[in-house]
């Protein structure tokens, strides 16, 4: 019996230590794998200056494409396919990107000593002086940076690169956020004064109109604005898309259920979707309509909170956000009909890709006029 005891007592401490081992070699290869890709993104960012760098020497118009097609069969020659002429291009167009967050750089001392060879002296200086040089800080794949570098607007690039970083989105996901002019809408959707901490902190989530998108970007659905469909063929829809839904949503959103029932007055009432907030700690009530907005439906979605904030949150949790998707809303009807201090919001959403330039254009007029106010 002793035996047996001993044994179980063995296996325990071999399976704890199996755990450990397991979870610092895990994360071991996480750390080495990061590392191996901050480090292609920053030779590449490189690679980039030098090539602008050596460009600048010359006339540009003779520098042309011979000198890199040149260097792109040279470099692969030596290391692979990973340096093709498109390559080099992408690399240089990626420093002229990003060179701006270059706040400095440090010299690199030389190698060589007078008597033609090295020493540790020197080799120290060297790796000392790559360590202090000041790159951008990348923190994402090169694929990511491929779609990255191709915006224009610096801010709305810090933001996404922001958001990419801490969602952990894949490079579809980032492709599909940039699509949909998800910095544009994010920055409609806000007080004036709090559009530039998208830049600097990516989205805040702090209040509940910070979870608000106008519109909702809903096109991942298939479903064809002119065509007719119901509010539960649109919920069925989410559904089946409910990943890329809760994408859309934002930061922070875990699904609990459809068409969630409870009872009052002998009465019972159904709320489309429900889901919960942890960043809020806050249930979110989701009534969809394909309508235009009416204050019925405003008034609805009232009692649905209040029921949840009386009857279902618990006392560590924050009041209860309800949401209004709709097709068609009147912000004038919804500041009458609501009291000013309801947890109650109504966004628009669309079935197709929002006019990226309509969006900046709206936006560049939106900061013009509010710059314009603070003078």
């Amino acid at each position: 019996m002793l035996d047996i005891q001993k044994k179980d007592t063995e296996n325990e401490r071999i399976d704890a230590l199996f755990e450990r081992i397991s979870a610092l070699i895990e994360q071991a290869r996480t750390f080495v794998y990061s590392s191996v890709n901050v480090a292609e993104v920053k030779t590449r960012f490189e690679v980039g200056r030098y090539i602008f760098e050596d460009e600048q020497q010359g006339e540009r118009a003779a520098y042309g494409r011979n000198v890199l097609r040149n260097l792109s069969s040279k470099l692969t020659e030596k290391y692979g396919k990973d340096w093709s002429y498109d390559t080099l291009k992408r690399c240089r167009f990626f420093y002229r990107a990003y060179e701006n967050a270059v706040i400095g750089s440090t010299p690199l001392p030389q190698l060589e000593n007078k008597t033609g060879g090295t020493d540790n002296k020197d080799i120290t200086n060297w790796g000392n002086a790559i360590a202090s040089i000041r790159l951008p800080r990348f923190t994402l794949q090169w694929s990511h940076y491929l779609v990255l570098m191709r915006i224009e607007n610096i801010e709305a690039r810090s933001f996404y690169e922001i958001e990419c970083t801490q969602q952990q989105w894949s490079v579809e996901e980032l492709r599909r956020q940039v699509g949909s002019s998800l910095y544009e809408r994010l920055s409609l959707s806000r007080n004036k004064d709090e559009v530039m901490r998208l830049a600097l902190e990516g989205q805040t989530i702090e209040k509940p109109a910070d979870i608000i998108k106008n519109p909702l970007t809903l096109e991942f659905l298939g479903l064809k604005s002119e065509a007719a469909y119901t509010e539960s063929k649109l919920e069925n829809a989410i559904i089946s898309k409910l990943q890329d839904f809760m994408l859309e949503m934002g930061k922070g959103f875990l699904f609990e259920k459809r068409q969630k029932r409870f009872s009052f007055d002998e009465q019972n009432y159904y709320v489309d979707l429900v889901l919960y907030n942890r960043y809020l700690r806050s249930f979110v009530l989701i009534d969809l309509k394909i309508d235009k907005l009416t204050h019925q439906d405003l008034g609805q979605m009232q009692m649905y909170v209040n029921y949840y904030d009386r009857y279902v949150r618990l006392p560590h949790e924050n009041p209860t956000i309800g949401i209004l998707l709709c097709q068609e809303k009147n912000d004038a009807l919804v500041e009458l009909t609501l009291p000013k201090d309801a947890n109650i919001y109504a966004s628009e959403y669309s079935l197709y890709l929002p006019d990226k330039a309509l969006l900046q254009r709206k936006l560049k007029e939106w900061i013009d006029e509010y710059h314009e106010n603070k003078k």
